[in-house]
Order: structure tokens, then C-alpha cells, then sequence
């Protein structure tokens, strides 16, 4: 395992970048800005190493562009609240209207912005695991929250993303990775070519320009959002429905079927590498979101990164589920510990 520098957040906090690699050479690099994953390296059918995440070289590029989210660790409360309000036991906490009138990812205070302290390195078992301090009323939510993330390289070239988190207020948890993936490599272009599976038969609509599911649970049969079969994620991503008008493509929660047990949520494959990955959650949703809004600007090693150039599986509780009472609602008592898990694994097909 290699610990290296990887610049500072503007503050004067000092970045770490930490290199994790397996004994097939797949290889794992994370920070401590975020907690988010820089790299995941595998070898395709051809023999050639391809980096599959999107992301950037220093500390720096990525809060230059924090919009992106590339790679993080989000939280405490991934994905939208509509009206930027909370309500929990009677008490309506504000929160930062970062978009639009709602709060995204936790708003400009989130975890995501942050550096994380290192907590443990083990290099026997092929992990890092970083913790931060979410304080009272920091990003408008109750409760200080111990947070930590685990990343762990397995031999079977996987990454597997342990959270844990108590509160010693009653609050809401809802943690996520925002990795970009790119199956033919993070510098191959649109990814409407790959293929996808999702192991979901309904989805959460949007409210027409809000991002904010309306409560309803719909069936994807007939629709664009079937990915109960494999089908390339550009089939129909410019189809004239409204849901996919409203997000410019996919920007949708997904309703999994398995809850509560880790389980198969997506799979994707691309023909021309060969990689083929598995997504595993024990999350009831999964939000699909394929780049839809990145612009074109510089990422890793000189690549030019652009809209629809990545797709993302986040493993969560469903948008706005703290505001919508057609959704299980992710309250976390005080002292309680909230744990989760989510495992993105590469194979070659």
C-alpha cells in the first residue's frame, strides 16, 4: 500500500491519497478529501489496465469543480429534500438551498468538501478507513455525528465501502458513493454504448422541474426505465417522455428489490474492454444518474471529460424520503449506529 500527498483543500489542510493494490494488479486509489475514490484500475480483455472512475489528479481540481461529486463519500443526507427543510420530533431544522429551492448532497458544508482524518490503515486486510466529525446543526442537521468510511481491495477485484455513523441526537442518515464509472476507461467518452442491468421493476418520478420524486412508486415495464434486461444506457435516453426531459436523461432512484440484505442492484458491461461490473447495496434505492450535466473541461492525466461521459449508481434511501410519507423515512436515534454497505466489483465477461 502506498501513501502519498495529494494537495490541500484551500484551508490548509494537507490531502492524503492512498494506493491499494491486489495481487491480480487491479488497483484502488482513494483520498482523504471526500473520502472518495481517485481510481479503480483493472485489466481488460486485452491485457491493458484501464482506469474506470472519473476523477482528477490533486486535491485541488476537485473542489474546483465540487458540483461533480466526482468519486465522493456523500453526506449526511445524499440526494434531494425538497424546500431545503427537515422536520424531526416537532422541530423544523433549515438546511442549505444549494439547488434550486432543495438541498442536494448535504449542501456546500457537506462531507464531500471535507478532509477526513485517517483512522485506521490495514494493510493485511487491504484497507483504509477515514472518520470525520459532522458537527450539531453544521449542515443544518441535529446532532454531532461520528461518521466513518472503509474501502477495502478484495481478491476478487472489488471495492467494498463500509459506512458507519451515530449521532448523539436524534437525526437522519443517508450516506452514498458518487463514483462515475466508465467501462471503457475514464478518458472514453460517452458511455451510451455500455450496457446496463438494473435489478429494479419500479422507479421514483420526478415533479415536473423539481427533482423531487412526487411519492409515487411507478412500474418500469413499457417505459424507458426498464433495465430489468440488459440495454444500452443511450437507447433511450433521448426519448421524449417527460421524466426524461425534466433531468436531461437519467437522474432517477431506482426501487430495488432486495432491502435490508446486500444484493445485486446493477450490473454494466462494456463489449469493447470486456469489463463487466457488479453493483451490490443494501439500500432500498439505487439513483441513476448518467452525467447529464457535466460540461467539458480537463480530468485525470490530461483527459477531456464531458456531458454523458459517466454514469453513477448510488446506493441510498430514496430522494426526499425525510419530507414524502409514501417512503420509509431514514431517522437515525440518537446512539444508534447506522451501518451499510456497498460493493462495486470488476470481472471480464
Amino acid at each position: 500500500m502506498l501513501r502519498e500527498s495529494f494537495g490541500t483543500d484551500g484551508r490548509g489542510n494537507e490531502a492524503e491519497a492512498f494506493i491499494l493494490t491486489n495481487a491480480n494488479g487491479t488497483q484502488l486509489k482513494v483520498t482523504t478529501l471526500g473520502a472518495a475514490i481517485v481510481s479503480f484500475i483493472f485489466k481488460d480483455k486485452d491485457g491493458i489496465m484501464r482506469d474506470i472512475v472519473l476523477g482528477y489528479d490533486r486535491a485541488e481540481a476537485y473542489l474546483e469543480q465540487k458540483g461533480y461529486y466526482f468519486g465522493a463519500t456523500v453526506g449526511r443526507y445524499a440526494n434531494r429534500i425538497s424546500n431545503a427543510r427537515i422536520t424531526i420530533n416537532g422541530v423544523e431544522y433549515a438546511l442549505e438551498a444549494n439547488s434550486e429551492t432543495n438541498n442536494l448532497h448535504s449542501g456546500s458544508n457537506g462531507v464531500s468538501h471535507k478532509v477526513w482524518d485517517v483512522a485506521r490503515v490495514d494493510e493485511a486486510g487491504n484497507s483504509v478507513t477515514m472518520q470525520i466529525t459532522s458537527k450539531d446543526l453544521e449542515q443544518g442537521f441535529p446532532g454531532n455525528m461520528q461518521i466513518k468510511v472503509t474501502f477495502t481491495l478484495t481478491e476478487d477485484d472489488a471495492v467494498k465501502i463500509d459506512y458507519e455513523a451515530v449521532s448523539d441526537k436524534d437525526t437522519v442518515a443517508n450516506f452514498t458513493n458518487h463514483s462515475y464509472f466508465n467501462l471503457a476507461g475514464h478518458d472514453g467518452g460517452a458511455v451510451g454504448g455500455q450496457r446496463l442491468k438494473l435489478y429494479a421493476d419500479a422507479f421514483t418520478p420526478l415533479a415536473p422541474t423539481l427533482s423531487i420524486p412526487t411519492g409515487e412508486i411507478r412500474p418500469v415495464a413499457g417505459t424507458p426505465f426498464d433495465f430489468t434486461d440488459f440495454k444500452e444506457i443511450g437507447k433511450e435516453i433521448n426519448d421524449s417522455c417527460d421524466q426524461l426531459v425534466y433531468a436531461k436523461g437519467y437522474d432517477h432512484n431506482f426501487v430495488l428489490k432486495n432491502h435490508g440484505e446486500l444484493g445485486l442492484m446493477a450490473e454494466a458491461v462494456c463489449e469493447d474492454t470486456g469489463i463487466h461490473l457488479y453493483a451490490y447495496t443494501d439500500r432500498p434505492g439505487v439513483q441513476l444518474y448518467t452525467g447529464n450535466f457535466i460540461e467539458e473541461h480537463e480530468g485525470k492525466g490530461g483527459a477531456r471529460y464531458g456531458e454523458r461521459h459517466g454514469f453513477c449508481l448510488e446506493a441510498q434511501w430514496f430522494p426526499d424520503a425525510v419530507n414524502n410519507p409514501a417512503f420509509e423515512a431514514p431517522l437515525l436515534a440518537a446512539g444508534e449506529v447506522y451501518a451499510s454497505t456497498t460493493v462495486y466489483r470488476l470481472k471480464l465477461d
